[in-house]
């Protein structure tokens, strides 16, 4: 691939500063045919377009959700404005999509627990009470009472 002007590209240490990737992962996303926009300079050095920089962001986007290499190579594989991919991508997409959704959903889940935990142990600490003691369930449903009512007032508070 020809390189365009340099003053319209970014070299690779500009590239890792934007992305926060490492050179070297840079190198091994190329090397591995996740980027096919790099050009080359008459001297070999690596010269990123605006497009490929925005392609990265996604690969990043894909990679950090899940999405596994070989699937990442069949997106970039089935580009090049080729009409008839255009339905595979997108259910690669779409199936990368609803995966993060149920992450997501877990998640929340997940972050509910762990603030039941804290609103617990906050409620010990103020009785004077080691968060690692077996608790009475009496002592449970109480504390699930306060926790109750600490939301409805905050609620009517807003």
């Amino acid at each position: 691939m020809t390189a365009a002007p340099p003053e319209t590209t970014l070299g690779i240490r500009q590239v890792s500063e934007e992305t926060g990737l490492s050179i070297d992962t840079l190198r091994w996303y190329e090397r591995e045919g996740l980027l096919p926009l790099v050009e080359r300079t008459a001297g070999g050095q690596r010269r990123y377009p605006p497009a490929a920089l925005r392609f990265i962001r996604l690969v990043q986007a894909l990679r950090r959700t899940g999405m596994p290499v070989a699937d990442v190579r069949r997106f970039i594989e089935l580009g090049g404005g080729e009409l008839a991919n255009h339905p595979e991508r997108m259910a690669l997409l779409e199936q990368q999509c609803a995966q993060i959704e149920q992450r997501l959903a877990e998640l929340q889940d997940d972050l509910a627990v762990v603030r039941a935990k804290i609103a617990t142990y906050r409620h010990l600490i103020a009785r004077g009470l080691d968060c690692e003691d077996d608790l009475s369930e009496e002592l449970v449903d109480q504390l699930r009472t306060d926790e109750l009512l600490a939301g409805t007032l905050l609620d009517l508070q807003r």
